[in-house]
């Protein structure tokens, strides 16, 4: 049977969308980076954890660090609090760049490999030159035009689904309220 705190712990675990327990604050951070809690670098387990538990969540995530009741400390949770929320929209923002830099790159691709495959037609329409040379010309013109269309299509519908998730997550995580409570 359960004893009074037990029960309690359980009730905000089930309450909360995403709860994590913590040994110490530094369970959040990289053991191999001694800077203070707000320029720390984010520990790897901590992001993957949360992006576990994130995945299928829509909006208003609370994310809630359960700690030992004896290492609180409101002003170290203050400082995480705006290191993480500083860390989630920076983020956010450099994947929404990098997925609209990819999107331009592989509509450039795209573009170029059909300027390829409208050349090779061109030349191929040309009566005057050598067989030899017309094709040759097609040999090399008709598969670049095929790679670099392929390729662009590949950049913009298959290779961004990571990146989606992960601006997706940084997303959800910006917006969350995040609490620390005793345990």
């Amino acid at each position: 049977m359960a004893t009074e705190s037990e029960q309690e712990s359980k009730d905000i675990i089930d309450k909360a969308e995403i709860s994590l327990i913590l040994d110490t604050y530094d369970d959040i951070f990289s053991d191999f980076d001694p800077r203070p809690y707000d320029q720390r670098t984010l520990s790897e387990d901590f992001l993957s954890e949360a992006k576990k538990a994130a995945r299928d969540k829509k909006t208003g995530i609370e994310l809630r660090f359960m700690i030992p009741q004896a290492l609180r400390d409101e002003k170290s949770e203050a400082l995480i609090k705006l290191r993480l929320r500083e860390y989630f929209r920076r983020q956010h923002r450099r994947m929404k760049t990098e997925l609209s830099s990819r999107n331009k790159q592989a509509a450039i691709l795209i573009g170029v490999g059909a300027a390829i495959g409208f050349a090779d037609a061109f030349l191929l329409s040309l009566n005057g030159l050598a067989a030899v040379l017309r094709d040759a010309i097609e040999i090399i013109l008709t598969p670049a035009s095929w790679y670099t269309v392929w390729t662009g299509f590949d950049d913009v519908l298959v290779k961004p689904k990571e990146l989606v998730n992960d601006m997706d997550f940084y997303r959800k995580m910006t917006g969350a309220h995040i609490t620390f409570t005793p345990y």
